[in-house]
């Protein structure tokens, strides 16, 4: 068997309609695991997964929308899951919020307050809903996805980047907690993935050559490449893994041009 199957594991995965959730979802489904499709809306998550299941097989995927900024919602995203499912062996909180963009003097209270909510509270809630029958069993993993804004500074998304230098503080917190009843929790941190979510970084020719010039690659991440190291993280090869934050960014955070 290989180190990256995941048969009979249930991945539940937020954020997963498009972009670095979707390919995550796609990739887990591809190495055998069950997989909850979940964003704000029924009808791009049904989308999905039909996607998938056509693919895969009938039954590999099944959608449930949940905003994350709901806590009623997500304990319903979890109840759904194992009323399906039976179990989450792996959970990725990819699902994140940025709704301002310029220097930190002109963000409003209630977008810092949706970035904290949305990027740190949501994952806090979801992970402690997950977390208690994974150490109940004796395994899981936990992966969120943070950013490499969180290892730098900004003067445009910095309420964003406070949030995620938070997860990463969070995945070792409880890395630390949950690892002695084996459930392990691990950030991975991408830089610039050609997303929706990015878009205003990429979609323009001079925006996209300003944001790769420093990059050793010299070019923008692909959604796929993060769904790797979510793979491993969440299989066998990621056993030995817990705490770490998994930068992939094409090199950007260690060039020094």
């Amino acid at each position: 068997m290989s180190l990256f199957d995941m048969t009979g594991q249930v991945a539940l995965i937020t954020g997963s309609s498009r972009g670095i959730g979707k390919a995550i979802a796609e990739e887990m489904a591809e190495q055998g695991a069950k997989v909850v499709i979940s964003s704000r809306k029924q009808d791009a998550c049904e989308a999905v997964a039909a996607e998938i299941n056509a693919k895969y097989g009938a039954g590999t995927a099944i959608a449930v929308a949940a905003n994350i900024s709901s806590k009623d919602a997500l304990q319903h995203l979890v109840d759904e899951t194992r009323r399906a499912f039976g179990k989450i062996t792996a959970l990725v909180c990819n699902a994140a919020s940025n709704p301002y963009y310029g220097p930190a003097v002109g963000i409003e209270d209630e977008q810092f307050r949706k970035i904290m909510d949305n990027n740190i509270l949501s994952n806090h809630w979801l992970i402690h809903m997950v977390a208690p029958e994974m150490m109940e069993r004796g395994e899981g993993s936990i992966t969120i996805i943070s950013s490499i804004g969180g290892l730098k500074g900004s003067t445009v998304i910095g309420a964003y980047c406070i949030s995620k230098a938070a997860d990463m503080q969070m995945a070792r917190n409880l890395a630390d907690e949950f690892g002695p009843k084996g459930v392990r929790v691990n950030c991975i941190a991408p830089g610039l993935i050609r997303t929706d979510f990015a878009r205003a970084l990429w979609e323009n020719p001079d925006t996209l050559a300003r944001s790769t010039a420093r990059s050793p690659l010299r070019r923008i991440g692909e959604p796929e490449e993060i769904a790797g190291a979510a793979v491993f993280l969440a299989s066998r090869a990621g056993a030995f893994t817990t705490g770490q934050t998994f930068v992939i960014d094409g090199g950007q955070t260690v060039s020094g041009s």
